[in-house]
């Protein structure tokens, strides 16, 4: 069995932007800068052959590239907070690009995704965390903005848990249209 997802890579300059927002919050497991990406489909635990599938179904897609924004921070968990993120500003591109990776893999029987996609980075997992240094950083950071920056394809990664936590391997990268 291998554990699979599809993401966008983040570029290095973004990737250290967020590395610098860490900190402050007791409680909480930083990802460390090359576990920092945007996951666009989550696809789980297959057999090497349904991966092969996977490979086969996300290399018929064909969506232009498009810029990209992080915006802003929150948090999943409300009262319980379990997890920090950066935002995405709202893109037409991302979502396009979304949908043909889920129509995609639905076509070859994986199960469709039951969330509602919410582009995020994922900065931190936590359990019990103080609400009150969770809202701190919240107001802190809520401002953050990296910038614009191109995506100029999509990535199936492998996830292997270590000893630090996930290890992300880069299986593929499928070239999006100039």
């Amino acid at each position: 069995m291998i554990r699979l997802f599809v993401a966008l890579e983040l570029p290095e300059t973004v990737r250290d932007r967020l590395v610098g927002l860490q900190g402050g919050v007791p409680g909480a497991r930083w990802a460390h800068d090359d576990q920092l990406h945007l996951t666009l489909r989550f696809i789980g635990d297959v057999t090497e052959d349904v991966g092969h599938d996977v490979d086969d179904a996300l290399l018929s897609i064909r969506a232009p590239g498009f810029e990209l924004e992080l915006s802003g921070v929150g948090e999943f968990g409300g009262k319980n907070p379990r997890a920090l993120w950066a935002g995405v500003r709202a893109n037409g591109a991302l979502v396009h690009l979304q949908k043909k990776i889920e129509t995609a893999l639905q076509r070859i029987g994986l199960e469709p995704e039951t969330r509602k996609f919410s582009p995020h980075v994922t900065l931190a997992r936590m359990r019990g965390a103080p609400r009150e240094k969770v809202v701190q950083f919240l107001s802190e950071y809520g401002l953050f903005a990296s910038g614009p920056f191109k995506i100029e394809r999509f990535v199936l990664f492998s996830s292997h848990q270590g000893s630090g936590g996930s290890v992300y391997h880069a299986e593929r990268t499928y070239p999006l249209e100039a």
